[in-house]
Formats: structure tokens, sequence, C-alpha cells
């Protein structure tokens, strides 16, 4: 298709688009925040709990690229929708599991296996929104537009980190309890399901361009594509990097402040909040106000990602860690959205779906091994976790400095 008659993205459209990427963040995180409390009253194991994000995480990377297939013959939105109907059924089913569970209608262990199945069941169906929803705004933009626009997608998923763990307490209502804010996160995502029928137009292959609909059905292969595939590299140890560091900071502050864990969960939230709102800042204020270039971001993300962890070395104050998390936040978020809007305007126009689910897998895959490993790592040093996170992303720099010319527009 010819970029300048791709179909315009009316705001209307974008925003029940990022509603989506919203509320799916809004779930996840929410979720997160609430199940070490709801394990410890129901008597379910903490690795146990953890193990359930684990399985769910592997599955959404497995999945996305199959995803990314399917929206090529059946349309976006479709894929969107049933991304959210797999968020809504995991939400609900795990909801009813706890409310059972609290009320000693089930034992532990049923419970736990109960949550394991349907929290998998959002890894499986849920990535296929986010990947449907990447792909759907690439396909109705172009050059720094489309980077743009994917920065402000990106966003979303970051504005739903910070909404999801402070919307959840005021959804712990009489009487469901610590089930309420998996019913009610369910009953937004009916609505933001609503919301796309309403406003998102369909995409089916019959009401596109020819030209698109006729696409061979063979897939290029992204991470084997020598000029996608340095992004696709970049992004997986980014994506890394950012799990090291966000599943080992709440030990942190608790080790930094000396305090009983429970004393610690508000300073943790806020730590949590704070980085989030640093990565906000990089992909709706820096990237969409400044009109920042792939490679710029790619180059300035790993050195204030770098230069975060290597000062938490140093830092022996909880404000010099609250500082130090927001600079190597504001980091990821640009690399984030580097790599993503470097790896769409490489691809052709055929291959966005490709490129979507091939960072749909990076997200997944991220948080598979890697919480697992700092975690280890940290109760060795607790320096280990920044000190490799910090070596890491300094070997970014070089690697982003490397990396040819982006896209099809000649934007560097």
């Amino acid at each position: 298709m010819d970029e300048g008659a791709r179909p315009a993205l009316s705001r209307d459209t974008f925003l029940a688009v990022a509603s989506v990427m919203l509320v799916s963040s809004i779930a996840s995180t929410g979720l997160m925040s609430v199940m070490p409390v709801i394990g410890r009253e129901i008597g379910i194991a903490d690795h146990l709990v953890a193990g359930v994000f684990s399985l769910s995480a592997l599955l959404w990377a497995l999945a996305s690229p199959y995803w990314a297939r399917l929206s090529d013959r059946w349309g976006r939105r479709p894929l969107i929708l049933l991304g959210l109907a797999g968020v809504v059924l995991s939400l609900a089913g795990c909801g009813a599991a706890v409310f059972v569970g609290l009320r000693g209608m089930m034992a532990p262990f049923m419970v736990f296996v109960t949550l394991l199945l349907m929290r998998s069941t959002y890894g499986l169906l849920g990535s296929a929104s986010a990947t449907a929803a990447q792909a759907y705004v690439a396909d109705k933009t172009a050059g720094q537009v489309r980077v743009k626009a994917l920065s402000a997608l990106s966003g979303s998923s970051n504005m739903g980190s910070i909404l999801g763990p402070a919307l959840a307490p005021f959804l712990i209502l009489w009487p469901l309890g610590l089930a309420g804010p998996l019913f009610g996160f369910a009953a937004l995502g009916s609505l933001t399901a609503l919301a796309v029928l309403w406003f998102v137009p369909s995409d089916r292959p019959t009401a596109l361009p020819l030209d698109y609909a006729a696409v061979s059905p063979r897939r290029v292969l992204v991470w084997r594509d020598p000029r996608i595939r340095p992004f696709l590299i970049y992004g997986l140890v980014a994506a890394s990097m950012q799990a090291f560091n966000t599943y080992t900071i709440g030990f942190m502050v608790i080790d930094t402040l000396r305090v009983e864990p429970a004393a610690a969960q508000v300073v943790i939230g806020q730590t949590m909040v704070c980085g989030a709102v640093a990565g906000l800042i990089a992909q709706w204020g820096i990237i969409g106000l400044g009109g920042m270039r792939p490679k710029a971001m790619l180059r300035i993300g790993a050195v204030l990602a770098a230069a975060g962890n290597g000062a938490i070395l140093f830092q022996s104050t909880f404000t010099s860690l609250l500082i130090s998390f927001f600079v190597m936040s504001l980091g990821y978020g640009l690399a984030r959205s580097g790599y993503a809007g470097g790896a769409f305007l490489t691809a052709g126009h055929s291959d966005q779906a490709a490129v979507a689910g091939a960072v749909s897998t990076i997200t997944g895959a991220s948080i598979v091994l890697p919480p697992i490993l700092a975690t280890l790592l940290y109760q060795v040093s607790p320096t280990f976790p920044f000190a490799i996170a910090a070596t890491m992303m300094a070997a970014l720099l070089f690697y982003a400095l490397a990396i040819p010319q982006v896209g099809n527009d000649g934007q560097r």
C-alpha cells in the first residue's frame, strides 16, 4: 500500500484502541498488587503465586506471533475483541476462585490450580488484543506519526500500571472483599469491548484495499530479517533488564528502609508509581512533544537506564533510591518506544502484524525467567541485579550506535 494512501486514524478510534492497552495494564498490575495478600489470606505459598504470573507470561510470548498472523486474515478489530474477552474471562475466573477460597469453600491448592488456569487465559488470549492493537495503529499511520502513535500506545500501558494498583484498594468492598478488584476490572474490560465495537471501524481483509488483502500468505520471519532483528534484540535485552529492576526494587526498598515488609508496602507502591510516571513522561511527554527519532531513543534510553542502575550501587538513602529508579524508568520508557518504533518503521506494510507479534513476544518473554534470576541474584548480593542491568544497558548503547539507518522514510 502506498504510504500516502494509508487510511487515517481518527482521534476517537485511537482513544478506543489505546483504552485496550490501558485496561489490560490496569487489570494486570492491579491483580499483581493484590495477589500477595490473597495468597497469604488463602494460604498459597509465595513461590506458587509468582508461578501463576510466569506461566501466563510464557503463554503470552508463545501466542503473540500466532495472533499476529491470524490478524492478517481476520482483521485487527476481531483479534482486539478476542483478547478483551480473554482478559474478562481471566479476571472473572480468578475473582470467583478468590471469592470461594477466602470462604474456605475450596482447598488452597485447588484455588492455586484455578488461578493458574484462569491467569493463563490472560496470557493465551489477552495477548491477541495487545498484538492487534499495535498492528491496527501501525496500519493507519506512517513515518514519525507512527512513532508518536505507538509511543502514546505504550504510554497507555504505563498509565495502566499507575492506575491498577491505585484503584485496587478502593474496589475491596463487601461482600466481594479481595475478589472485588478482579470483578471490577472484568467489568471495565467489558465496557472497553463495547467502546471498540462502537468506535473502531471494521478492518476485515474484505474491507481493506485489494493490494493489502492480496498479500502473499508467506510471512517474513522478522527475527531473521537483518533490518529488523537489531531492534528486536535490543528490545529483548532492555525489557529483560527492566524486569530485573521491577522485581527487585521492592526488596531494595525494604532493605534500605530497614523495616518489616508490611510497613514498607505503601512506600513500595509509591516507588512503583514513580517508575510508571517516569515511563509515561518519556512516552507521552518527551517523545510525544519532542518528536525524537528511534535511534536517539535507543541511545539516550540506554544511557539513562545504565546511569540509574549504576547510581543504585552507591545509594544509601530512600530518596537517592527513588531518584535512581526514576532515571532508569525514564530510560526504559525511551528505549521501549525506540525499539518498537524502529522495528515498525523498518518493516514493510505487510509485515506490521509480524512486528507487532514480535514486540508482544518480547513483553511476555522478558518476565518469564528474568524475575526469578534477578531474585536469586539479589539473595546473593542486593547489588548484583542492578550491576548486571547497568552493564547490559551500557553495552546496548554501543549496540545502538551500530544499528543502521531506520525506516523506509530515511529517518534516524
